[in-house]
């Protein structure tokens, strides 16, 4: 097959544990065929969706992880599969590019399906699930906001389509910069907040789960470093093996028949303690660590479905 990648520079990530070099060394391997491009290099042009990028190749050879062609334009409906894997921020850009991609429908399968990654965010589906989250609030204006921090005094506030760990904040009984911060979030930008109770349980980990097809094929830990609040690996936080619990395979329960019918095929999910905080489909990771810790192929997985899907 001909399989497009729609993501970051391919040059700048780290092969040891990035999810899209793993799914397109495993297409390799199979004997699929690899183009990649940047997200600034989608155009509709006079009907078409096209794209200008490179041919690639790729290996497990530090520093050069990744051998790219000719720069070229292609038809992206020449195309079997198109992997949608750029990181957020989930702004304008990202949502233009899922209006482009979704004309291939029928022509080329996008991965994630652009439409419903446009109308799942992160933080916003998981709202379909109020039984499996912690208390939550989604606001702009200042007092909803210090409300809630009065019920519930200890909480997390962080940027509504904010990833990566990147602004988010403890804000617990003792602190006095809510209006502060909501005066610095809202100065620079016009999206909501959204602010969770507080959850002690992340200290012992915020655990992944990876979800394929709407199934759980297995998870990891991730511990935050001392003294921080956050378990994001981008700011420090230690991955280690974990075992799902019989609350994790409820939660995957009762989301995956949703995200396998809105073609979700590649999912991770975040859960801390008992309860479920993020659904991501944007540009989910975790497929590395995984597979290092329980020595199973979860790309070969997500081929497989693919695959059959194109079948």
């Amino acid at each position: 097959m001909k399989i497009a990648f729609q993501m970051d520079p391919i040059e700048n990530v780290d092969m040891n544990t990035d999810s899209s070099f793993r799914l397109a060394e495993e297409a390799q391997i199979r004997g699929h065929n690899l183009f990649f491009y940047t997200p600034d290099h989608l155009a509709y042009q006079e009907g078409r969706i096209t794209a200008r990028g490179y041919d690639l190749t790729v290996k497990r050879s530090q520093g050069n992880h990744a051998k790219l062609g000719n720069f070229r334009e292609v038809d992206l409906t020449d195309f079997d599969v198109i992997w949608l894997r750029q990181d957020p921020p989930f702004d304008m850009h990202y949502i233009t590019s899922t209006h482009l991609l979704e004309r291939l429908k029928g022509k080329t399968l996008v991965v994630n399906d652009p439409f419903w990654v446009r109308n799942c965010p992160e933080k916003l589906l998981v709202l379909d699930f109020i039984d499996l989250m912690p208390p939550t609030t989604i606001a702009r204006d200042l007092e909803t906001i210090k409300s809630f921090k009065k019920k519930h005094s200890d909480i997390i506030l962080k940027p509504l389509y904010g990833s990566g760990g990147a602004g988010v904040f403890r804000l617990d009984s003792n602190d006095r910069n809510l209006e502060s911060l909501h005066e610095l979030f809202t100065g620079f930008s016009r999206e909501p907040l959204i602010a969770q109770k507080f959850l002690p349980a992340v200290s012992k980990g915020d655990k992944r789960v990876v979800l394929v097809d709407g199934k759980a094929v297995g998870a990891i830990n991730r511990v935050p470093a001392k003294g921080e609040t956050r378990s994001n690996m981008h700011v420090g936080g230690r991955p280690e093996k974990v075992c799902m619990t019989e609350r994790d395979h409820e939660i995957c329960l009762a989301i995956g028949p949703i995200l396998r019918e809105r073609g979700q095929i590649f999912v991770g999910i975040d859960i801390i303690g008992e309860f479920l905080t993020e659904i991501n489909v944007t540009s989910p990771t975790g497929i590395q660590e995984l597979e290092l810790f329980d020595s199973v192929n979860i790309a070969e997985k997500v081929w497989d479905v693919i695959e059959a899907r194109i079948a």
